[in-house]
């Protein structure tokens, strides 16, 4: 077995260890909060943070907009674990270790696996900030997170779960677009070519993250579904200078309706059959 697969066992070992220490080992819907979304924890009842300082083996981000801790509680009687925080290639990770938060909770029992994220948009047409529930994506990060037992066939993102999201947002009144996410490696914001060249190949929104965790989720055996927060127009677009400051507040402006879709599909996700 090479040394590299043995150490990232190993560090996923120690990972679902302490998570299952901390009292994480009874969560059945996880949410991955992505850049200025992790409001939505605070809809959590009973909430208990744990920082991820006290995970061994948990990758962490210096991204601004990233709490870095999970939290634990329920919704609607729901247990869930919550994701403030993702790591990403771009600040010198593995695939492996962008994906090992999300493998230890599904090998802990977590059914149900949604992913978020700040991204830019691709339709001028589409208001800022907006939301968009993930139907597939582009993988143009160059990197997988799968090992060659893995690969399978057909998207990542189950149909049932993005059912539920959508009857969520129909019930308490949020408009949720579908589309195509672009994953590009990052750290820099896409060139006005790049963002050409990914319309062109269907691509609805962009963004530095969730493709990986989506193939990784869905490999150890979880339903996952996904939305984008679509904060800023993507470069080319309007003319306009990105910065992720925009970004960032554009995701606190989305933060209630996000959060109230959120909400409205646990019970739905969790009333999917295992």
């Amino acid at each position: 077995m090479p040394v590299i697969e043995t150490d990232e066992r190993d560090a996923r070992a120690r990972l679902t260890d302490s998570l299952r220490r901390h009292g994480v080992g009874d969560a059945r819907v996880a949410f991955v909060l992505g850049s200025g979304l992790g409001d939505f924890a605070d809809r959590i009842e009973g909430a208990q943070a744990i920082p991820y300082a006290e995970l061994d083996g948990m990758p962490t981000s210096s991204v601004p907009g990233h709490a870095g801790r999970l939290v634990t509680g329920t919704l609607h009687g729901v247990p869930v674990v919550a994701q403030q925080g993702r790591a990403h290639l771009y600040e010198g990770w593995t695939a492996h270790q962008v994906t090992r938060c999300v493998r230890a909770l599904v090998g802990l029992g977590v059914r149900d696996v949604v992913l978020t994220n700040a991204a830019g948009g691709l339709h001028d047409d589409w208001p800022v900030p907006t939301l968009m529930r993930i139907t597939d994506h582009l993988n143009w990060q160059g990197r997988t997170p799968l090992a060659g037992h893995e690969a399978s066939l057909g998207t990542p993102y189950d149909a049932d779960a993005g059912a539920a999201l959508d009857d969520a947002a129909a019930e308490v009144g949020v408009d949720l677009q579908r589309g195509v996410y672009g994953a590009l490696l990052g750290p820099t914001y896409e060139t006005p070519a790049e963002v050409r060249s990914l319309r062109w190949a269907g691509a609805d929104a962009v963004g530095m993250s969730t493709a990986l965790e989506a193939l990784a989720a869905a490999a150890a055996g979880a339903r996952v579904a996904a939305i984008s927060c679509i904060t800023n127009l993507a470069a080319g677009i309007t003319g306009e200078e990105l910065n992720h400051d925009e970004v960032v507040e554009a995701g606190a402006q989305a933060a209630a309706d996000f959060a109230r879709v959120l909400v409205a599909a646990t019970p739905r996700l969790a009333a999917l059959p295992a």
